[in-house]
């Protein structure tokens, strides 16, 4: 059975919840809600919360590493390991600033063009050879406030898009795990 293993990126505790850094989480806490006829249900893992599934014949584990963003290659490398899954099978959710509000833009591999929880993926894996799937947070800030942006909480006008995004999300990481990022890439990645 093919495996493959989605990493979502966030920082765990009550007051990152609703942040746009934590739309990793929300996206495999998506799949996750998606997917729960096919047996994912959360539980505390090793530096993450857990879940699999089965899609099609295929085996999924979701995580949401419980090591803060700065530190997410430890959870990355350590499910990556225990759950036996190569690295062309492993995707990584991520917020991007660079890109339109609920924008995605997946790729093959590429640079964390800054992203600290990507940063810390390649340095721990030692490659960036990995697929991704990068969704926009805009840059809706003053200069000097991106911190406070990426940590700040969705607007009222962007949680009323934000779950039909989310699935957008979702419908392209099935798509990943089903017929591969190439076909995902031109399917989903957004025209804007």
């Amino acid at each position: 059975m093919n495996r493959f293993l989605i990493a979502g990126l966030g920082n765990i505790g009550d007051e990152y919840e609703n942040t746009r850094h934590n739309i990793g989480f929300k996206i495999v806490d998506a799949c996750a809600a998606k997917w729960a006829a096919a047996g994912a249900k959360w539980s505390v893992g090793r530096y993450a919360s857990v879940t699999e599934c089965t899609l099609k014949g295929r085996k999924i584990i979701l995580i949401k590493p419980s090591t803060y963003m700065n530190l997410s290659g430890k959870a990355v490398r350590y499910w990556l390991a225990e759950s036996k899954i190569e690295l062309p099978n492993m995707l990584v959710a991520l917020d991007d600033l660079a890109l339109p509000f609920g924008a995605i833009r997946m790729k093959a591999n590429g640079s964390d063009g800054g992203h600290n929880g990507l940063k810390s993926i390649d340095e721990t894996l030692q490659t960036n050879n990995y697929a991704r799937l990068r969704f926009g947070i805009a840059s809706n800030f003053p200069k000097g406030g991106q911190v406070d942006y990426v940590l700040g909480n969705w607007t009222t006008e962007e949680e009323i898009k934000l779950n039909e995004y989310i699935a957008n999300a979702v419908d392209a990481i099935e798509t990943y795990c089903l017929i591969g990022i190439e076909r995902a890439m031109n399917m989903h990645n957004t025209k804007k």
